[in-house]
């Protein structure tokens, strides 16, 4: 199984829509290379613009050239994009419905070194409360890339998470990638474990280990927290009784919030939380922030054995 970067999956991507569609255009705030829009930015010069450290003047300047027909991708670490410039993102993006697609890098504990202040664990919470806005996130390369490439056909507002490290790729870079459509990866009847982001191969390796003390789960890749697929969530809670979910993120407002709200409307059934338990991080390798803030494939089969 390879191991790739997330974002290395929306530079080629976000290349790939350049060639085909001249309106295609790209932002950074000093942070091309890690975003990798330099990429994009190799190929078409005139058409990649870096404000600098200015996010907020970023993406008021995308805003105005999506009003005038440009497909604006706009990149910064997520603490700042949308941490920073948020008031341009509600007014000058989602009020007005404009066509702007917002990529936070680095997000989640996995930053590792880089320490609290740039580790964003609030984003999705952030984006998805604001209306008109589409919120995705991407499991691995493969899913990047072709969410990427989803998303430049998607009309209106759009936020995609990507993180720093390598992590396994479980999509297969034929597969078709549906805004607010789920992706099953395994069947289960006894458990259903709902992850995003670089948890659902931590959810799969739970799921295995599940499997060999005779507990069959079944584990859904919720890419797109909005609009969430409420049906996949429906027929889970139905059919397996117990929800897990697992998240690079808050457990507060993130996607166990999202799932929940579902299931406390339509079906309710036990539930347990997989996340960043409402604190900041600190500085240490991806490995070790994640085991000790309770985000492995451990973790995840301790809050299923809490279910049944």
């Amino acid at each position: 199984m390879d191991n790739k970067s997330v974002r290395d999956g929306f530079g080629k991507a976000l290349v790939e829509l350049g060639k085909k569609n001249k309106d295609i255009v790209a932002f950074s705030a000093d942070l091309a290379g890690s975003v990798r829009t330099n990429w994009f930015a190799k190929e078409f010069p005139d058409r990649h613009f870096e404000v600098g450290v200015a996010e907020q003047n970023m993406m008021g300047i995308a805003s105005g050239l999506a009003a005038n027909g440009k497909i604006p991708f706009v990149g910064s670490f997520a603490v700042f994009n949308p941490g920073r410039n948020l008031d341009q993102i509600r007014a000058s993006v989602c009020y007005s419905n404009m066509n702007v697609k917002i990529i936070g890098a680095h997000a989640g504990i996995t930053v590792g070194q880089d320490g609290a202040t740039h580790q964003a664990m609030e984003d999705i919470a952030i984006t998805r409360s604001l209306p008109n806005m589409t919120v995705i996130v991407p499991s691995d390369y493969n899913e990047m890339y072709i969410a990427t490439i989803a998303v430049a056909e998607h009309k209106g507002p759009v936020y995609i998470r990507s993180g720093r490290p390598k992590v396994p790729v479980l999509t297969d870079e034929n597969a078709k990638f549906e805004i607010g459509k789920v992706v099953t990866m395994k069947q289960g009847n006894d458990v259903t474990i709902i992850a995003c982001g670089i948890m659902v191969s931590k959810a799969m390796e739970a799921a295995e280990l599940l499997e060999k003390e005779n507990v069959s789960v079944r584990v859904i890749n919720m890419h797109t927290i909005k609009p969430i697929d409420k049906d996949a969530i429906v027929k889970a809670a139905k059919e397996t009784k117990a929800i897990v979910t697992a998240e690079e993120h808050n457990v507060i407002g993130g996607l166990g919030s999202a799932v929940s709200e579902v299931v406390v409307n339509t079906n309710p059934v036990p539930m347990r939380f997989v996340g960043i338990k409402d604190t900041f991080g600190e500085s240490g390798t991806g490995d070790e922030l994640l085991e000790k803030y309770g985000l492995t494939s451990k973790d995840i089969v301790k809050a299923v054995k809490e279910l049944i």
